[in-house]
């Protein structure tokens, strides 16, 4: 890069900054594949801990390769609230929250019982999510975010859509009782006949419940059928959002002030907190 980071940071935290959360440079590059490494390994012990024969073959060194995952990553997570700024908005973005609970389960464990707390270390696999940052597969984060905000752009239609299909549950739920109760035992109140009415709407069809008269079965087709229409209208109300999203790529240019990513390729200044990302050498 040619430009230097602004701030107020020492030499020591920009240095330590440009490795830990920039994937553009040699170093960046290399620490965030060794942090892959080390969350893939982390997972694995903790699926591997799961099965009881090698628990019980392997006990006393999972404990030993879960302290080293955990002291390494709660010194990275140190590092990157030293390393901003502005720790607090670190701590509480995506990431940082992410960062936090990878390393809590451990240190929980040693006040309550760990066989309650060792399986919620899995939640470090949600940290592979920043492949798409190291890769360069910004492209790939890019869609992902048209997604989300897509979803968030159509939240009211969503959810006009939502209250319809519970008052049609509630209603088919309610007919299909007053059909089935009295000669189908499956059907025995009206909660349950909503169930039903859930899972054959929604096409999902586990067959634990079905009707046995003519009539209720001719409802139960007709439910079917509309199925598919439930599945059609969400789908064409994200879908016309998407197709008006901006769907511009940002690069992997990390804020020095709040850590924030994905800035459009010739922003000066950070999109979430307004700090000044370089200054002219």
């Amino acid at each position: 890069m040619s430009n230097s980071k602004s701030g107020t940071l020492s030499p020591l935290q920009q240095r330590i900054h440009e490795i830990i959360y920039e994937a553009d440079t040699p170093k960046g590059k290399f620490f965030d594949i060794m942090l892959l490494i080390f969350i893939i390994l982390s997972v694995t012990v903790v699926i591997l801990e799961s099965v009881d024969w090698i628990r019980d073959d392997y006990h006393d060194l999972f404990i030993i390769l879960e302290w080293i995952f955990t002291i390494f990553f709660t010194i990275e997570y140190i590092l990157r609230l030293y390393s901003v700024m502005k720790p607090l908005k670190y701590a509480t973005s995506f990431y940082g929250i992410i960062d936090l609970l990878a390393i809590l389960p451990s240190y929980i464990g040693l006040f309550i019982l760990k066989s309650q707390t060792q399986y919620l270390l899995a939640i470090r696999a949600m940290r592979l999510f920043r492949i798409f940052r190291i890769f360069k597969l910004t492209k790939f984060l890019n869609q992902s975010n048209i997604i989300i905000n897509s979803i968030k752009e159509s939240k009211e239609k969503l959810f006009v859509f939502i209250v319809f299909v519970l008052l049609a549950v509630t209603i088919l739920g309610s007919i299909m009782y007053l059909v089935e109760g009295d000669s189908n035992p499956s059907f025995s109140n009206i909660p349950v006949s909503i169930y039903w009415a859930i899972v054959t709407l929604t096409t999902v069809g586990y067959g634990d419940i079905s009707p046995e008269t003519p009539f209720g079965q001719f409802i139960a087709a007709i439910v079917m059928i509309m199925g598919y229409a439930v599945i059609a209208v969400p789908t064409g109300i994200v879908s016309a959002e998407i197709m008006k999203a901006d769907t511009s790529i940002g690069n992997t240019q990390a804020c020095m002030s709040c850590a924030s990513e994905g800035h459009d390729n010739d922003a000066t200044h950070c999109k979430y907190c307004g700090s000044a990302l370089y200054l002219d050498e």
